[in-house]
């Protein structure tokens, strides 16, 4: 056995890999070729015979166990070739291992150790897209696709309609673009639906956003009749909003009836909404029977107060009384799911449940409980005030009935604000006796009751001029509630009443700090301080209010006034503008632009803005001088007549405008007219100097006879009036003295010469008749009618 052990030298002891550098021929397969053993093996069946098995001495019988100090056996394999490290001729075979180590052929004839294969160097890089390729193109625009139909719906949230129609519009144009190109290189099973179904929802409910209904309606009707798109009948329910919104019912029914056979019954929820519609839609067309049986099934369902509110407006439209009754009742019996106010009042001094309730004191879950029990009590108050005045006999009655519903509910709170509403339609009826009764019962009940009770008593008694009534009410409501803002708010206005702004002012203040939101709290402090003549903290004041009600056309004309008082008209205009967007047909707005444009110098604004004026309200006398006085300085004389005619028609005790009348047809040319109109004039104000000196010009002008008559007539009233005008001055110099001597002598009775002076006026022409033409006389006679005074006190001879 010795002979097969293969012993190192043992000048290479520690060499572990001796030995293994010998090269024996008989491996060498490049001289296979060569070998006459070898091709005679491969052209005879030599080397196919059967292996040898364990009966059989071969491999495994001729493979003596061995140590790690031992030898191996000579082992060979079945065609006769010596076994792995077996030695023949002196030389031992390499293991086959070796390999898969890194021992190779190349590697024994001097090449460097790399069993890892590092010596080739780095990998090559990877093989890039290719981005011509039609898939790469198809992925691209799919992306694409998706992106404009988020950028629309993104656009539409942001409030910017137009945007998300566009993107909408293009998503569209793409996705055509991606099934062509899909149907040109695979078959059609491999168009993407989902998406082909997104962009078509998407486009119709941008088209219904932008009230293109149409077109919405047609891009509906495209997903609904494709079988290939599962649930597109579910959007029939869509088609049916949009045929309400047309007012088009008859159909949204029919729409909605066919969303309702396609929805299943699982969709409970869905269910009811459409049922809901339906309802609603048979409202629309009077069809309360109809109307009823949807919203009973509902009601028995799935109640809401949408629909109990909804069924007793059906019942109150049908007259049915105690089906109203049930109806409310079952309007207070839904449940409206929110937690009551005692979960956020701590139950212990913990700190961490403090902080607790106080970071879910206002969230936004709490929030919409607020609102959803708001919308509650809304439906609740709405629906009571409906049907109080027909339920019973009287309203009063009927109240009463709702009052002791609301109680037995979880609504107990809303049975004050019914009691106080019940205040208010005796208001309306114009009871004030029985609504001042129904306010005054509050008195002894809880302080916020109480306080907005003694608020509406005080406003009444307000607006009755009852200050003192007022002002008792208005510390009641404050005092039984200091921080209700409209109790603060009426003090304020029954202290502003009695011209104390700075206290005024101060209670205003107090009741913005109670609730910032208080509009006429803001309001009324604006104008105190607009009446105290601070004129900025007003304009501060009602500048904030505009940014809370931007509509308010009070609001802008205090603004535009503020900064009239300012002297900036410019500012003043702006905001008059404004004004006029929300009431264009306001004539007093309109004649103060028309008055600033004409400060201005700004003609023709001014002129545009009176003549609007003067359309919506043509007796404004101001107007009308300034449209008269506007076409005279433009030479249009004739156009002024037809407003002075109007001004004389409304005020026809005044010559003015009856001689602007005549003036006008002078200037004009028209002096046949005029001489006409003058003579009119005369005939009914015989004492006017104006009108005879025209007559007198003109009968002189056109060589008439009257010219004489005129002048004499002339004369005389010239004359009458210089003496008028001297016992006028005379009157008030002798009523001084004649004060003087009543105080020293007392009175003095009129003389008989007096008495005749007395009876001479009465004979005098009928120009100085003092009854007929209203002269006011207070004598005083003496003894010496030298002395006679006549004065213009309220006196009237008989």
């Amino acid at each position: 056995m010795m002979q097969n052990v293969h012993l190192a030298p043992e000048a290479d002891e520690d060499d572990l890999y001796s030995g293994y550098n010998d090269y024996n021929p008989t491996f060498d397969t490049e001289d296979l070729e060569n070998d006459v053993a070898f091709q005679q093996a491969a052209r005879t069946s030599h080397g196919r015979r059967p292996p040898v098995t364990a009966k059989i001495p071969g491999t495994s019988a001729s493979r003596p166990l061995a140590t790690g100090f031992g030898s191996k056996a000579t082992l060979t394999s079945s065609m006769g070739r010596p076994t792995t490290g077996a030695i023949q001729d002196g030389v031992a075979r390499p293991m086959t291992a070796v390999h898969a180590a890194g021992y190779t052929k190349a590697a024994m004839r001097g090449s460097s150790f790399d069993p890892l294969g590092q010596a080739r160097g780095p990998a090559p890089p990877l093989e890039m897209k290719n981005s011509d390729s039609s898939e790469e193109k198809i992925r691209q625009l799919e992306k694409k696709v998706n992106e404009l139909v988020e950028e629309s719906c993104i656009a539409n949230s942001c409030g910017d309609l137009k945007l998300a129609l566009e993107k909408a519009k293009e998503a569209g144009r793409k996705e055509r673009v991606l099934v062509r190109q899909r149907e040109q290189i695979a078959t059609p099973e491999n168009i993407n639906l989902d998406l082909t179904y997104s962009v078509l929802f998407n486009l119709a409910s941008q088209y219904a956003a932008n009230e293109m209904y149409a077109e919405a309606l047609n891009t509906y009707q495209v997903i609904v009749k494709n079988k290939m798109f599962s649930n597109g009948g579910r959007l029939k329910v869509n088609m049916g909003n949009i045929y309400l919104k047309q007012r088009n019912y008859s159909k949204a029914i029919k729409f909605y009836r066919m969303a309702l056979d396609q929805i299943p019954s699982v969709h409970k929820e869905m269910r009811i909404k459409i049922m809901q519609n339906i309802g609603v839609a048979f409202i629309k067309t009077g069809q309360y029977v109809d109307a009823i049986s949807s919203f009973e099934h509902i009601m028995s369902m799935s109640p809401n107060l949408k629909a109990g509110f909804n069924l007793i407006v059906c019942y109150f439209a049908i007259g049915n009384t105690e089906q109203m009754k049930k109806a409310f009742q079952k309007l207070i019996a839904v449940p409206l799911e929110v937690d009551y106010d005692d979960k956020y009042i701590s139950p212990n001094d913990d700190p961490h449940t403090n902080l607790l309730i106080e970071a879910i004191k206002n969230d936004s879950l709490r929030q919409i409980e607020r609102e959803r029990k708001s919308m509650a009590e809304e439906y609740i108050m709405t629906a009571a005030k409906l049907i109080a005045p027909v339920i019973e006999t009287s309203f009063a009655v009927g109240y009463d009935w709702c009052v002791e519903v609301v109680k037995a509910s979880h609504y107990v709170e809303l049975a004050n604000d019914l009691e106080i509403n019940k205040a208010t339609t005796y208001l309306r009826q114009q009871d004030f006796n029985q609504a001042l009764e129904t306010l005054k019962m509050f008195e002894k009940k809880d302080s916020r009751v109480k306080s907005a009770a003694a608020t509406n008593l005080s406003f009444l008694y307000y607006l009755e001029n009852e200050l003192a009534q007022a002002t008792n009410y208005a510390d009641l409501a404050v005092n039984s509630d200091r921080y209700n803002p409209a109790a603060l708010t009426n003090k304020g206005n029954t202290v502003f009443a009695n011209g104390d702004y700075e206290k005024a002012a101060e209670f205003y203040k107090e009741a913005l700090r109670n609730d910032s939101s208080c509009t006429e709290a803001l309001y009324n402090l604006g104008l105190t301080y607009k009446k105290l003549n601070r004129i900025d903290e007003a304009l501060d004041c009602f500048l904030k209010l505009h940014a809370i009600l931007q509509n308010s056309a009070q609001v802008l004309h205090q603004i535009a006034s503020i900064y009239e008082i300012m002297e900036d008209p410019s500012q003043a205009i702006e905001w008059l503008l404004q004004l006029i967007s929300i009431v264009p047909t306001d004539p007093r707005v309109l004649s103060k632009l028309g008055k600033l444009y004409d400060n201005e110098g700004d003609k023709s604004q001014a002129f545009h803005y009176y003549y609007e004026s003067y359309r919506y309200f043509p007796s404004n006398i101001e107007v009308i001088e300034w449209l008269g006085a506007y076409y005279i300085d433009t030479q249009f004389c004739e156009k002024a007549i037809e407003y002075f005619e109007r001004a004389a028609l409304i005020l026809p005790t005044e010559v003015k405008w009856q001689l602007m009348v005549a003036s006008c047809y002078r200037r004009s040319g028209n002096y046949q007219k005029a001489l006409e109109k003058y003579k009119v004039i005369h005939r009914k104000f015989p004492e006017n100097v104006e009108c005879l000196r025209f007559l007198v010009r003109l009968c002189t002008d056109m060589g008439l006879k009257e010219v004489q008559e005129y002048v004499t007539k002339l004369k005389k009233v010239e004359k009458l009036k210089e003496v008028r005008e001297q016992r006028i001055k005379s009157g008030r110099d002798g009523s001084a003295r004649s004060r003087r001597e009543g105080n020293a002598g007392g009175v003095v009775l009129p003389t008989p010469k007096g008495i005749i002076f007395l009876q001479r006026m009465r004979d005098l022409p009928s120009l100085l008749d003092p009854v007929k033409h209203g002269i006011l006389l207070n004598l005083r006679c003496d003894t010496n009618i030298q002395n006679l005074e006549v004065r213009t006190l309220w006196f009237l001879l008989p």
